[in-house]
């Protein structure tokens, strides 16, 4: 379960990545906001989800050896993207309703990734056993 979880995440992450490095002042204008400025930010978020997207590769090439990474971008960076994005928009009211699916998605994405992690670990390699 933990390999389609890493795929569907990297591609998730990279795409968004992928859209603000090469298209941010079009994904504003689709979410209804102004462009960052300067533009170094959205370049900046955007090489951060890229390189976070690439790193799923290795769960998914090794959901076992590489469980750490789900652990801290698929379940502390994602539930924690996506309380900032509820907390932006029910307390401050600074960020438009449309950025509700980004909560709703990481959101999503992080609840799945724990309830994979917490399923105890199928080892391919056999215990062993103590020779006493």
């Amino acid at each position: 379960m933990l390999r389609p979880i890493a795929a569907v995440s990297g591609i998730y992450d990279a795409a968004i990545g992928l859209s603000l490095v090469l298209a941010a002042g079009r994904v504003a204008a689709l979410f209804g906001v102004a462009p960052p400025q300067p533009p170094i930010f959205a370049d900046l978020n955007g090489l951060f989800l890229l390189a976070v997207g690439i790193g799923y590769y290795f769960p998914y090439r090794d959901p076992v050896g590489a469980r750490w990474y789900l652990w801290v971008m698929g379940v502390l960076l994602k539930s924690g993207g996506a309380a900032a994005f509820l907390l932006d928009y029910f307390v401050r009211r600074q960020s438009p309703a449309a950025f509700l699916l980004f909560a709703a998605s990481d959101g999503c994405l992080a609840t799945i990734t724990l309830l994979a992690l917490m399923r105890p670990v199928n080892s391919a390699t056999p215990q062993r056993r103590n020779s006493q």
